[in-house]
């Protein structure tokens, strides 16, 4: 699931998904999928689709679990079979971060997998790149294993005209620089996220680099931005959930930046 969707030569099924998957409405993106699950491409999209679900609300393991299992099966060659085994990696990193099961060791068996199936020039090792740059980070509490993961994912999605994914790249170098004290560093990351989704259309992800860009902000500049990060949150029904907590905090309170969601 590569993320742009709003290019021109993208044809109704997939621009309606996008639009959907850009405002948080997931399952009903899915349902548009599930007609065409037997075809690899579409049962991977979908499982896509509702893992993402997981990461931003917290719900919905069973029915990602259903369509990863799905994806596997129909998978006919070691592309497909490489796509399938980045999601579960993902899934299983998402149940971890949050706190709802320890699955770090399925999350780095699964993108290990997919590192092993998939073809050094495949147009999938940029996003497997992002997604192992997250477990460095955030499971093994390796930020240098992760920024370098992240400057591959970072090439790779330039070279493929991978907007959204860059997008992510941009944040999570971004938070590692704050988390460094390099605010130019992470302002202009930041910066360059939130301009990219807001080109997209990507409301989802708006919030979060909105609130992340106010940690290198002064006041009243901060207090703006988080503002503007909470009136979003709250018109897409509070999602996503873990940004809660961080937008009731005082700005004096802040110090890095939010863990952004993976794509």
């Amino acid at each position: 699931m590569s993320g742009s969707g709003t290019t021109a030569g993208d044809d109704p099924l997939q621009t309606a998904v996008w639009r959907l998957r850009s405002r948080g409405c997931w399952t009903d993106a899915a349902a548009l999928l599930a007609p065409h699950s037997a075809a690899p491409a579409a049962a991977l999209e979908r499982a896509g689709l509702l893992v993402e679900r997981c990461l931003f609300t917290g719900e919905g393991w069973a029915d990602a679990e259903d369509a990863l299992r799905t994806a596997e099966a129909v998978a006919r060659d070691d592309e497909e079979r490489g796509g399938a085994a980045s999601e579960r990696g993902r899934l299983a990193y998402a149940a971890t971060r949050l706190g709802v099961r320890d699955r770090a060791d399925e999350a780095r068996s699964a993108l290990g997998r997919a590192a092993a199936l998939l073809a050094p020039g495949s147009p999938r090792r940029p996003l497997l790149d992002f997604r192992r740059g997250l477990v460095a980070e955030h499971i093994a509490a390796s930020p240098q294993a992760a920024l370098a993961a992240y400057r591959r994912a970072h090439e790779g999605a330039a070279a493929q005209d991978d907007a959204l994914l860059l997008s992510f790249t941009w944040h999570q170098q971004a938070g590692i620089a704050l988390q460094e004290g390099e605010l130019t560093q992470a302002r202009h990351g930041f910066s360059e996220a939130l301009r990219i989704r807001v080109e997209l259309g990507y409301l989802i992800g708006t919030a979060p680099t909105l609130a992340a860009l106010a940690d290198c902000e002064p006041e009243p500049e901060a207090g703006r931005l988080r503002a503007e990060a909470g009136r979003l949150f709250r018109l897409l029904g509070g999602v996503p959930v873990w940004l809660a907590a961080r937008l009731s905090l005082p700005a004096q309170a802040t110090t890095t930046a939010l863990p952004g969601p993976a794509v």
